[in-house]
């Protein structure tokens, strides 16, 4: 005769409650006859409810999504992670990274639309690690990971809209305009809504304070750079004012950008995030902003350039004018060192 052994998982601790043989591992429920002929035959025709442990299951899966993550492999990663979703729709790691490596592998048209799907999610996630995630320290280290991966997201998504307008040819480039901004603005919210959500979710968490700032001042950044663009230039500096006064709450000693940019070279180059403006820019924060003449030179120059553009910027002759003048003023700033790469005003 054989031991009595679960069919289902092969446990031998069953007990016999009311009048039933139930295993205390999976809850398989057995009569008496049922019992006899497992002894007797090992096997039987199984009744009842079954409780199955796939939590071995999740945890491979988990293994392999978080090497996908460690690779960055956005393919498998989105993958994996989905599947883990299905098992567990509770899991904020899941819910995050699907939404994330779809984002990743977007192409420029979809900029937008992955950029609004990041957003969308973080209300999401953010409430997952607050309900689910039990130790402190834990929910601590968790939101700083979707704020890092966050802000890794929105920058490859910002850069990739300004370098494929920065490759449109600069006689065409202006009708592309609105189209940069609807992408830029799109990757922009992502940090807007990351601190918000912070600072709604977790706002007695002071270690997360200054997470949620640095995601505001990441915000403001892309919001500045190109606020030549935006027709109600107000409502938009009222929105730059209303985060920067997020920011002095916890960095009093925040000062917030200036919203005027390189009226000018923006308008000529068609960009104020350009190799060209770059480069302009560095000059002006590290040279002309350290002598009194050179702040006395920039104080003018965005007093009366505004104006200029204004009346002149959209005429051929204007950019003409300028862009000769621009491009030696460039070329010799790159020879005295000044850097072309990406750079964000001081």
């Amino acid at each position: 005769m054989n031991a009595l052994v679960c069919e289902m998982c092969g446990s031998q601790d069953l007990v016999k409650q009311n009048g039933l043989y139930v295993c205390q591992h999976c809850g398989t429920k057995y009569t008496v006859e049922e019992a006899k002929k497992l002894m007797i035959e090992g096997t039987v025709d199984i009744k009842g409810t079954v409780k199955v442990d796939n939590s071995k299951d999740i945890e491979n899966l988990y293994q392999v999504a978080r090497r996908a993550k460690k690779d960055n492999n956005a393919v498998s990663g989105e993958k994996y992670y989905d599947m883990i979703m299905v098992k567990d729709p509770t899991s904020w790691e899941a819910s995050f990274y699907v939404v994330y490596f779809r984002a990743y592998q977007s192409k420029i048209a979809d900029i937008q639309s992955a950029s609004i799907s990041i957003s969308n999610c973080i209300n999401t996630v953010l409430g997952l690690i607050k309900d689910n995630v039990e130790e402190r320290n834990d929910q601590i280290n968790s939101v700083k990971e979707v704020a890092e991966k966050c802000t890794t997201i929105a920058n490859m998504l910002y850069d990739s809209a300004v370098h494929h307008y920065n490759g449109i040819d600069y006689s065409i480039r202006e009708r592309y305009n609105q189209e940069l901004l609807d992408r830029c603005c799109a990757a922009r919210d992502i940090m807007y809504k990351l601190g918000d959500t912070i600072d709604t979710i977790f706002n007695d968490y002071k270690e997360l304070n200054f997470v949620a700032v640095d995601a505001w001042k990441n915000g403001i950044i892309k919001h500045t750079a190109n606020f030549r663009l935006f027709r109600n230039k107000s409502a938009n500096k009222s929105i730059i004012l209303g985060y920067a006064s997020k920011i002095k709450k916890y960095d009093s000693g925040y000062v917030t950008p200036t919203v005027n940019g390189c009226y000018v070279a923006t308008c000529v180059y068609g960009s104020y995030d350009c190799p060209e403006v770059w480069t302009l820019r560095r000059y002006r924060d590290f040279s002309l902003a350290k002598t009194w003449h050179g702040r006395a030179f920039i104080r003018t120059y965005y007093a009366i350039s505004p104006t200029l553009v204004k009346w002149f910027g959209n005429t051929k002759w204007f950019k003409k004018m300028w862009r000769g003048k621009l491009d030696r003023m460039v070329k010799k700033l790159q020879d005295k060192g000044y850097e072309s790469t990406r750079y964000y005003d001081r």
